[in-house]
């Protein structure tokens, strides 16, 4: 890691939405706080991490929404975009939707979808404010 660090040279990104600390605006990317990351195995030919760099290049992504449990995980994203010469998107982290009980809704957990949610009365102005948009 240290050695990509060194090559990569200082990082940040441009954040719209809020850090787990309040952060916003530039934020400082700091991958070294990951140590060694593996991005790819005999047995899983690509991590997370590479995957979605590389999925967000090709597609021309410009701008990734997703939950501030995925903030820190900007810091790898921003390293690779770096090293691999891929753009860097525009970045919105929000609150994580949760339920009554307070367990975040993630598909690892099989929690209920934004499909469900929709289809069982929740209305577009509930479902912004559980994601802090209003």
């Amino acid at each position: 890691m240290a050695a990509a660090c060194a090559r990569a040279g200082e990082l940040n990104w441009r954040e719209c939405g809020e850090g787990p600390q309040g952060e916003s605006g530039m934020a400082a990317a700091r991958p070294e706080a990951w140590g060694d990351v593996i991005i790819a195995r005999k047995e899983t030919p690509t991590s997370y991490h590479l995957a979605v760099v590389v999925d967000d290049a090709l597609q021309g992504v410009t701008d990734v929404v997703r939950g501030q449990d995925l903030f820190w995980s900007t810091s790898v994203h921003r390293l690779l975009q770096q090293l691999l010469g891929l753009p860097s998107p525009v970045y919105r982290h929000h609150r994580l939707v949760r339920d009554a009980a307070g367990q975040k809704l993630s598909k690892s957990t099989e929690a209920t979808g934004l499909r469900e949610l929709r289809a069982g009365g929740a209305t577009p102005a509930e479902i912004r404010r559980r994601v802090g948009l209003a």
